[in-house]
């Protein structure tokens, strides 16, 4: 039975991707954004009166013991997603928490642990999932008209300094593998509806001040037989974000996030794939849904606990390489 009363969502990130969760949150019917926490309170204020949310918070806990918030997004600094997404369990409210889910194979699982426990709904935002493109091509498999023989997906970003995508000092460092490569992992998996059964991993020199890999370079196999070559780069000036190619036995398919095109670059029309061609919509239209019918989402934390294992098998092998 679905449940149509209005579903309070309070925002945890006033960053570029909280924006973008409140300009998405705003567009569905039935959904009131009551509260934000940022980093500051003063942060909160000033995001809550541009984007027209109900009332800022000093924190996280403050808005946990509001009785007026029945979820949380979370679009907060990667180091607290997992610590965060357990308090919001706890505490009796709904979860949509962004990529990644933690940095750590034990802390997503406690994560899971705790949805289990509690019977909340609670998602990792995992849009690849959502983006029009890559619905657009799933539909073509579950049709049985196209099948994965490789997917060649360049990730490329340009950050040799410690900033936000505003341009703004971060207060924590990015990660290509436990965040950037989860989106290719488990896409692969979901898409060729084939578990991973070989993965493999190199990374270039470690940067002296940010203390990571800056490229980065995957190989997955899908028990299918299907395979997936990823480039990682945070060194890379030139186009920026991540460009899937999906090479078949019918056809290849170009994605870049929400847009389409044949192998031959003719753009593919995605916009009656679904009611918006906004992938972070279409995500957290998907978390609202499954709170209102009582079901697990697309993008449950059980159905992407596999691309933690197989990123925690990645870094063991990246650590024994480096110590080697």
């Amino acid at each position: 039975m679905t449940d149509n009363r209005t579903l309070r969502i309070a925002l945890a990130g006033g960053g570029a991707f909280g924006a973008k969760h409140a300009a998405a949150l705003r567009r569905i019917e039935g959904v009131e954004v009551t509260a934000v926490v940022s980093g500051t309170l003063e942060g909160a204020r000033k995001f809550a009166a541009e984007h027209g949310v109900g009332r800022a918070a000093a924190s996280l806990d403050e808005v946990l013991a509001m009785d007026d918030v029945d979820a949380v997004v979370l679009a907060t600094p990667t180091p607290l997603h997992a610590e965060q997404t357990l308090a919001c369990l706890d505490a009796g409210k709904h979860v949509q928490v962004e990529i990644p889910l933690a940095s750590s194979l034990g802390d997503a699982e406690a994560c899971l642990a705790a949805q289990r426990r509690t019977g909340l709904v609670a998602m990792a935002g995992h849009t690849r999932r959502f983006n029009p493109s890559h619905q657009w091509v799933r539909r073509r498999i579950e049709a049985g008209a196209f099948r994965i023989q490789q997917m060649d997906v360049q990730t490329y970003f340009f950050r040799r300094s410690n900033l936000n995508a505003l341009g703004e000092p971060r207060s924590w460092t990015d990660h290509l593998l436990w965040h950037h490569a989860a989106h290719t992992v488990d896409l692969f998996a979901y898409q060729t509806g084939s578990p991973i059964v070989q993965a493999n991993a190199v990374q270039g020199p470690i940067h002296p001040e940010l203390g990571i890999a800056m490229d980065m370079s995957i190989q997955l196999r899908a028990a299918s037989g299907a395979i997936c070559t990823l480039s990682l780069s945070f060194n890379n000036d030139g186009p920026l974000g991540t460009f899937f190619r999906y090479i078949g036995d019918t056809g290849t398919y170009l994605a870049r996030y929400d847009d389409l095109f044949t192998g031959k670059d003719e753009p593919i029309d995605v916009s009656r794939v679904d009611v918006s061609t906004d992938g972070i919509e279409l995500q957290d239209r998907e978390f609202v849904a499954a709170i209102r019918e009582h079901r697990e989402p697309n993008s449950s934390l059980a159905q992407v606990l596999d691309c933690y294992r197989t990123l925690a098998a990645l870094e063991k092998q990246l650590n024994s390489a480096a110590g080697a």
